[in-house]
């Protein structure tokens, strides 16, 4: 399974620090407040909120949102031409926190878990907009053969298209474990019974590509009517 030891080979204890560079102005981060908005993602972080104030997080969140900013004006230009189709609820969150994941925000390094997927109780990260933009070909890079389906044993979702040099992943999100066992992306290539924009989840032993949701904003929803059960007193511990 070439997956595992490709992913730990170079992830295992790396921690991202991101360096941003002095900024005179504000202007040139997205500095979105709640208010600012689009629906779905304001009802998104209100809800994501409230979860954690009813598991006893109401200081890590309120510690979350005093260091937190959007990211870049370049980053966000940069994200739509490498993705043109990229939804606008993953830029308007983007836009509100630039990631979550050993995310360097001044001097406050910060891990914090604002999503989840279809797995039970289990959190995930946002990845930072200069991540996404890093990772770019991390999918092709690392599921190749899992996509063109060399092992019988792995499950791979018949709405993800079986030829690795024509994907297109956006990889938004890593669980708890440093993505080791779960890793989020956007699929912008699906096969012809898939649907463009369609989240795939990828999990670890057993190995799995299956997609979880026909959009990210129905990813979104998800989590939502989950009643965001990735975050409980364990986990924010």
């Amino acid at each position: 399974m070439g997956f595992w030891n490709k992913l730990f080979g170079k992830r295992q204890n790396e921690k991202h620090v991101e360096h941003p560079e002095h900024v005179k102005n504000i202007e040139t981060f997205e500095s979105k407040k709640q208010n600012e908005l689009n629906p779905n993602i304001e009802n998104y972080i209100t809800g994501l909120k409230n979860a954690y104030f009813k598991s006893n997080g109401k200081e890590e969140w309120e510690s979350f949102e005093q260091v937190i900013h959007g990211a870049k004006r370049e980053n966000i230009n940069k994200l739509k031409q490498v993705y043109p189709e990229i939804p606008s609820t993953l830029i308007n969150l983007l836009e509100y926190v630039d990631g979550t994941y050993w995310r360097k925000y001044g001097k406050d390094k910060i891990t914090f878990y604002i999503l989840g997927s279809d797995m039970h109780e289990y959190p995930y990260y946002l990845l930072s907009s200069k991540e996404i933009i890093e990772n770019q070909n991390q999918a092709k890079e690392y599921f190749s053969e899992y996509i063109e389906r060399e092992y019988d044993e792995v499950e791979v979702d018949d709405k993800i298209i079986d030829n690795s040099k024509s994907i297109k992943w956006l990889h938004f999100s890593d669980c708890m474990n440093n993505g080791g066992t779960s890793q989020l992306f956007i699929d912008f290539s699906p096969s012809k019974k898939g649907i463009k924009g369609q989240v795939v989840r990828y999990l670890h032993d057993p190995d799995e590509l299956k997609v979880i949701a026909d959009s990210f904003d129905e990813y979104l929803n998800m989590l939502e009517k989950k009643g965001f059960d990735f975050i409980n007193e364990e986990n924010i511990e």
